[in-house]
This record gives structure tokens, sequence and C-alpha cells, in this order.
């Protein structure tokens, strides 16, 4: 069967990816077990308290109901949500993705839910494009106000981390914000460079940014922005417990007077490694970013700090994968679907979002 050059090329970039990220995972494996005593790394694993372990789960998953929650916020603007319990499955379903193939999720988790819900697959993906917008302003200003009272506390965990290379992404979550409150521009755009080519291509352009556009409605709807502020200040706030209660777990609390206050510096650490990470489920990166953390602000050994980050690790990446995998197998989802831009959920005349607003 003859593959065509795109078809190749497309294959190639997706090895390459996956090398890079292997080589990646490799190296801070190594960097992480270099100086590594693996027996007393065993000891602390296994002497831990499981019962604390155990207590984070049901928190841990109460987060991931509060982004679906917040979803559904999202969702308001342009269709009614039928269940939260559909965007929460379309969120773990995600986040095993992820766990799996770096940002794999952020496609599936749409595709779930637009299949689900019978609607378009393309207003979908943009409330998941605004969503990781809203993740990553929530991080950068969790970050800027851990740095204001924990300054030299970060400078040591990211040493190579400068407060004005955060100015970049400032500027652009800035510009695509207010980009997405005009859709003139695009129109000037398709009209003037795509149409005199191809008007066949315009239309189905055209009618792919309408969809796009109908998906970010939230950005224009002021009166939605402290639910979402709240409701994102809740996820923050469900991440940052288990964390806390892991303390507990390897008795950090009592040997080194750790309180919720360094949970928060930790997850603004793990955030930007989770951020960040090309590895799946930020394998490696989470890992050594939390060892280093621990070690060089708290004195914890190398051994004990790179337990405490391989159990809370391992509590979410397994937690995540065994319940989103169970969506996706209920489902009857492959990891990576493909989208026909004429299914179903893609047709104007079987979408109800779609006709909710024409009867508007």
């Amino acid at each position: 069967m003859k593959i065509n050059l795109s078809s190749k090329q497309k294959r190639i970039g997706k090895i390459l990816n996956y090398f890079i990220s292997f080589v990646i995972l490799i190296v801070l494996i190594y960097l992480s077990l270099k100086e590594i005593d693996i027996n007393t790394l065993t000891t602390y694993i296994i002497s831990a308290n499981y019962v604390w372990v155990i207590l984070s789960v049901p928190i841990m998953l109460s987060s991931h109901w509060a982004r679906a929650l917040r979803w559904r916020t999202m969702l308001a603007p342009i269709t009614t949500a039928k269940s939260t319990w559909n965007l929460f499955s379309a969120v773990m379903a995600g986040y095993a993705v992820n766990n799996i193939i770096p940002r794999g999720g952020e496609i599936l988790r749409p595709f779930y839910y637009s299949r689900k819900e019978k609607i378009s697959f393309t207003m979908t993906f943009a409330t998941i494009i605004v969503e990781r917008f809203i993740d990553l302003f929530s991080l950068l200003l969790l970050f800027l106000l851990s740095f204001y009272f924990f300054r030299e506390q970060l400078k040591v965990a990211l040493p190579n981390l400068h407060i004005e290379n955060l100015l970049i992404p400032t500027f652009l979550i800035i510009v695509v914000a207010s980009l997405s409150f005009y859709r003139n521009w695009v129109n000037f755009l398709l009209l003037r460079i795509i149409k005199p080519f191809s008007l066949k291509f315009f239309n189905r352009l055209n009618d792919l940014f309408d969809k796009f556009f109908l998906g970010l409605r939230i950005i224009k709807q002021p009166s939605q922005y402290f639910q979402l502020f709240v409701e994102s200040l809740l996820i923050w706030f469900l991440y940052t417990l288990p964390l806390y209660f892991m303390f507990f777990s390897f008795g950090f609390v009592d040997k080194y007077n750790l309180g919720f206050d360094d949970s928060i510096l930790l997850i603004v650490v793990s955030g930007i490694g989770y951020t960040i990470a090309p590895t799946p489920g930020a394998i490696g990166f989470y890992h050594f970013l939390v060892q280093n953390t621990l070690n060089k602000l708290y004195g914890i050994s190398l051994e004990e700090a790179l337990a405490f980050a391989t159990v809370t690790h391992a509590l979410n990446y397994f937690s995540q994968v065994i319940i989103g995998g169970i969506f996706l197998f209920h489902e009857q989802i492959s990891l990576l679907p493909k989208i026909e831009p004429n299914s179903e959920f893609e047709n104007d005349k079987n979408s109800p979002t779609e006709n909710k607003e024409s009867k508007n």
C-alpha cells in the first residue's frame, strides 16, 4: 500500500516526538536515581502510612469532578449539558490518554463528550482551548503569589526559572483573549486570502470558525467570570489538599514541620512540571522537580524525597489511567480516535446547540 509523503512526514514526526520524550524520560530517571540507595528508597515507599494515601483518593477525584463542573459552566453559553457525569467521564478519559500519549487527551476529551452529547466537536474543542488558557493563567497567578511570599524558596527550587520569562506567556494570554472578542479579523483573512482561491475551502473554514467562535462565547460572558474563578480556586485547592495529606503519610509534618503553605509551594512546582513536561503524565519531570524541591528546601534526603514523589505521582497516575480506561472501554473509544469532519456531531442539522442558536 502506498503512503503519500504527508502521511510519512506525520508518522516520522510522531516517532521523533516519542523518541525525544523517551530520551528525556531516561535522562530524568537517571538524574533522579544516580545518587540514590535503592534499598533505602524502597524502605521509605513501603513504610509510608497508606491510610493517608487512601484518604487522598476521593479528594483527588473530587478535583476532577470540580473540573467537570467548571467545564459545564464554560459550555453553558452554547449548550445545556445533559449530565455532569458525562463531563466527568470525558475528563477522566482525557487524563487517561494524556498519561499514555502526551497531550493526546486534549483531542480525545472533546471528541468523547461530543459523541456522547451529539454536539459539535469544534465548539467543544474551543472550550478546551479556553480551559487551557484559564489553567495557564491560574498557574501563572498562583506562581506570582507564591513568588511574592516564597521568593527565596522558589529561587532555590527552580534556579533556572526567572520571573521575566513569564512575560511572554502572559502577553500571549492577553493577545489571544483579546482576539477572541473579534470575529471580523478572521472574516477579513478568509475573504482576502482563502475565498479568491477556493470557494469550497472558504465555506468549510468559515463554517469551522463559526463553530469555534461559538465555543469561545464563555469569554464574552463577564457574568460567568466570578463562577469560573471560584471553580478554578476549588480545583487548585483540591489539587493541593492531597499533597498536604501525603505529608502526614511520610511524617513530614512532625519531622520537618511542613504545613499547608508548603503544599501550595509544591503544587506550584509540580504544576510547572506538568505544564512543560513532554513525557506522558509528566513522568520523570514530576519526580525530578519534587525530589529536588524537597531536598534543597527542607533538607529531606534524596531517597525520602523521591519516595514521596513516586507515591504521590503513582496515586494520581494510576487512578486516572484505571478510571479513565474504564470509561474508554465502556464507550469503545480508541486512544487516538479518527475524527471525521462530516460526523453526526459536526452536522449542523443534527446539532441541538446550533438549532438552539438559530431559534434565538
